[in-house]
């Protein structure tokens, strides 16, 4: 199975290590943020890649629906941002954070192109998917270049949001040994692990370049109740779309929120209230991204992943 790097934290009771560090002290400010070429084998994964746990499993592959298109959305976004940045080191940071968000759409395609494969038509979910990132929040005409540059930097806010929420995900799959521990496919969890270390890798990217861009409190606070009232709504739409679709459930799984309740609780899936919590400190006017999750860690894992050292090589 896959392995997680050690750490020195005990585990939490539900099988998850503590990695509630908010003092950021492992930011590294040297860090080089390098995209990794890496190449996943799907042809043996199954689609309920958790045995015995349609939810939980689904609940995750929403991931796969979104992440694509989204992440293309977010290099077209801030390639757009190069000319407006005046700091050199901030530059060479959205550069980097470019290259890997282009290697995890291209890595999230991979698994979308297997479940068509598999029989599952995500057409009509990843069609909303397209329209909102092309079309809702894509670019605009006929604007004067004030108005341009005004949403160009709330684009960027939006993204800072969700790049919140990608690195709590991360920091936390990279701790969820109960998938392990319930025989999760090591192929998965490699893809999940190498994305959720990038993410945590280059979670102080997108909040640098807003507070670059625009340091004031309002649009950060604004931009991030829309960030959480979409992904809520996207993610709920995808599992119940995906519960309905799947050709191996047959329409025999009901969307629960007990039952993902009771995944959360036994470490298959994040935990809610963490995820609320984690939410409420993107409001502080303190807050930075290097509260959140441990670089080291995330190095840690990209050494050891077998798709990233097989890149390397």
């Amino acid at each position: 199975m896959s392995t997680i790097p050690p750490t020195d934290r005990p585990d939490r009771p539900d099988g998850t290590d503590r990695n509630d560090r908010t003092d950021g002290t492992d930011e590294h400010s040297d860090l080089v943020l390098t995209p990794r070429d890496v190449r996943f084998d799907w042809d043996r994964v199954p689609v309920h890649w958790v045995p015995g746990e349609p939810t939980a499993t689904h609940v995750i592959n929403v991931l796969h629906m979104l992440l694509p298109e989204g992440e293309r959305w977010f290099v077209r976004v801030f390639q757009q941002t190069v000319p407006l940045i005046t700091d050199e080191e901030l530059r060479e940071r959205v550069l980097g954070f470019t290259g890997q968000e282009a290697m995890h759409a291209e890595a999230h395609q991979g698994v979308l192109d297997h479940f068509v494969a598999k029989g599952i038509d995500i057409g009509p979910y990843i069609a909303q998917v397209e329209y909102l990132f092309n079309h809702l929040l894509g670019d605009k005409e006929g604007l004067s270049p004030q108005r341009e540059r005004e949403y160009l930097i709330e684009r960027v806010a939006i993204i800072a949001g969700i790049e919140h929420f990608t690195a709590f995900l991360g920091d936390w799959i990279l701790n969820a040994k109960a998938l392990d521990r319930a025989g999760a496919d090591e192929i998965m969890l490699d893809l999940l692990r190498w994305h959720g270390a990038e993410e945590v890798e280059h979670r102080s990217v997108a909040y640098d370049l807003l507070r670059h861009l625009d340091p004031g409190y309002l649009r950060r606070a604004r931009t991030m109740v829309v960030s959480i009232t979409a992904l809520l709504q996207l993610w709920v739409r995808g599992t119940r779309f995906l519960l309905a679709v799947d050709p191996e459930l047959a329409g025999s799984v009901e969307p629960s929120v007990r039952t993902a309740w009771t995944a959360a609780r036994r470490g298959l899936l994040p935990n809610p209230v963490k995820l609320g919590i984690s939410a409420l400190r993107y409001f502080s006017r303190n807050y930075h991204p290097s509260q959140e999750g441990s670089t080291r860690q995330a190095i840690a894992y990209l050494g050891a992943s077998p798709a990233a050292r097989a890149a390397a090589h």
